[in-house]
């Protein structure tokens, strides 16, 4: 009985280092996969945000109300998406989007702007 417990234990013992070195093995991988997903996901991010400022740019050009800066502002962005700063990227595409919208908006509004007699 005595044997039994010992081999027991010692066998337990063996089998939990073994699996903290497989589990540590297991843990390496999972982080570096997990990585590659989030930088996968910003970078995503920034082309999806680099889209809808070029289209916000091309809704606002198309009735005349595209404004001076927003394609210098585009510019940036993708420099910064290539650098692989993502975050600066997407901040930069949110503001030209923000610009075509205004545009677009702003060239609406002032469509039948003229003098009243």
């Amino acid at each position: 009985m005595k044997t039994c417990l010992t081999t027991t234990a010692l066998l337990t013992i063996a089998l939990s280092l073994g699996a903290c070195s497989a589990t540590s093995e297991i843990a390496s991988n999972v982080k570096t996969k997990a990585a590659s997903v989030v930088s996968g996901k910003t970078d995503q991010k920034a082309s999806l945000a680099l889209k809808a400022a070029k289209a916000a740019r091309k809704k606002a050009a198309s009735v005349g109300g595209e404004w001076r800066d927003i394609g210098k502002i585009i510019k940036k962005a993708e420099k910064l998406a290539e650098n692989g700063n993502t975050a600066e990227a997407v901040k930069w595409a949110n503001k030209a989007h923000q610009q075509g919208i205004w545009g677009y908006e702003q060239a609406m509004a002032q469509k039948t702007a003229g003098p009243r007699f």
